[in-house]
């Protein structure tokens, strides 16, 4: 006999995906998350502070299953991270067979389901668009140099250089006044572009990504103060 959390965690999986195919039929996401077979890769989920207490989930289109946060399994892990209003989704060893669809960060607010990110990850044994590391750090007020790689079939796609958080973006050839001139990126025109950023401040800490076209690969770049930055640095290649 189900228990009422299992009844109501199975009746909200069959609203959520009927009402979700209806939404995804009338509309494209643009969030192609390109990443190499056998490796790993963390997805941040950015929510609104005051959403804090409210459930967090994780939901894999392939297997029409879902994971709350705060869950660690051999290769996937969804934890919230309140204090940085955000939840991370880890997934590790790769498989395009298995991990290759469509997925959504998602809260529950007074009931009904909200979707507050959706992404198609896309397992390559080249990625279209890759980072040698995913995780970037330096000293307030340094600089620091990141660079993103791109396929031949990118080359002439629009390159950008994007915050999770409130989805600025710094453009390959575009200049706009209102944007920080601290940041620049430039493209070598055959199979990279370079991202510097100087001056860095402390709030500039948190994600980013690169993105060719509709395609993408996260970055999370932290800043501090403090002087031996290596247990900040760790890799999650």
């Amino acid at each position: 006999m189900l228990t009422y959390e299992k009844k109501e965690m199975f009746y909200f999986l069959i609203w959520f995906w009927l009402i979700l195919g209806v939404e995804r039929c009338s509309s494209v996401s643009y969030n192609r998350l390109t990443v190499k077979t056998g490796g790993s890769v963390t997805i941040p989920c950015h929510y609104d502070e005051k959403y804090t207490q409210q459930k967090k989930y994780w939901y894999s289109e392939n297997n029409k299953s879902s994971t709350y946060t705060n869950t660690t399994e051999e290769n996937l892990s969804v934890i919230d991270h309140p204090d940085q209003s955000l939840f991370t989704v880890t997934i590790r060893n790769l498989q395009s067979t298995k991990h290759d669809g469509s997925y959504y960060c998602a809260l529950k607010i007074e009931g009904k389901l909200t979707v507050i990110y959706d992404i198609y990850l896309d397992v390559l044994s080249a990625p279209d668009v890759s980072v040698v590391n995913s995780s970037v750090c330096g000293h307030e007020g340094d600089d620091i140099s990141v660079q993103c790689f791109y396929t031949l079939g990118y080359k002439n796609k629009l390159k950008q250089w994007c915050r999770y958080k409130d989805q600025s973006c710094y453009t390959v050839g575009r200049t706009n006044t209102s944007q920080n001139s601290s940041v620049q990126i430039s493209d070598d025109g055959r199979r990279s572009f370079t991202v510097l950023m100087t001056g860095l401040r402390l709030t500039d800490s948190g994600w980013y990504y690169c993105s060719v076209g509709e395609a993408l690969n996260p970055i999370q770049l932290t800043v501090s103060k403090v002087l031996h930055m290596e247990r900040f640095c760790l890799s999650q290649n």
